[in-house]
Formats: C-alpha cells, structure tokens, sequence
C-alpha cells in the first residue's frame, strides 16, 4: 500500500502524470500516450546497448502495451473511416516490429518505430495546434 513511499521520486512522478492526465483533452491524452511510447522505446534502446536484457524487454512491452492497449483501442473504426483502418494495421505494425526488435536485439526495428511514433506524434501536434488556433483542418 505505501510501496511509492519507499521512492519519493516515483510517487512525485506518478502525481505528476495523473495531474496531467486528469486535466487532459482527447488530443493531450493521445499525445501523451505517444511521448509514453517513445520514452519506452528509447529507454530498450539503452538497455539494448547496456545489455539489461530483461529490462529491456519490460520496456519493449511497456510500449507494445502503450500501442496495443492506448493508441490502437483509441480509434473510431467506424467514423475515421480508411484513415482509422490504417493506423489500426500501422500499430499492429509497430506492435510486431517491437517484438521482432526484443525476440532479436534489432535496434533498427527499434529506430523504426521510434520513427514512426516520431511522425504520427508530430502530425497530432500540428491537429492540436489547429484546433487551439480555430483553424480548419
């Protein structure tokens, strides 16, 4: 029950992202769920580097988990229509890509998907600035 005690820097963290997340929009929450990815990502990159081959499989699932269980239930099959339909088979991609990156030490599997997350992160950026300035899409 007090197990965060024992860290104050977790629990300080963990208050931080569950302020964040309770005053986020739709658009935030996706977002943040991208810089989750990514910190995920760059993190099994490290410890495939360090060698820490079990952490670097618990932050390869992380991400799979962040992809898997965030971004790809996120999506309206119905109203986004072919849009939706692609990123569905794109995080299915990345998803598999990552256990290929973890199954084989591919840090090229992981560049990708950093990459992609990379891109489809800064395309939600730019809708968020569209929609905060009132510009239409």
């Amino acid at each position: 029950m007090f197990a965060s005690l024992s860290n104050p820097r977790m629990a300080y963290a963990q208050v931080g992202v569950e302020t964040r997340v309770a005053g986020a929009d739709p658009h935030q929450l996706i977002l943040m769920l991208f810089d989750g990815a990514l910190m995920s990502v760059s993190t099994a990159s490290h410890q495939m580097d360090i060698g820490d081959t079990a952490a670097k499989g618990q932050s390869i699932s992380r991400a799979i988990d962040i992809i898997g269980n965030g971004l790809k239930v996120s999506l309206d099959l119905d109203a986004g229509g072919e849009l939706a339909q692609r990123l569905f088979a794109l995080y299915d991609y990345m998803c598999a890509r990552l256990l290929h990156a973890n199954s084989q030490n591919d840090r090229a599997a992981l560049e990708e998907v950093s990459h992609l997350l990379g891109e489809l992160k800064g395309a939600w950026e730019e809708i968020r600035q569209k929609l905060v300035q009132g510009s239409p899409m």
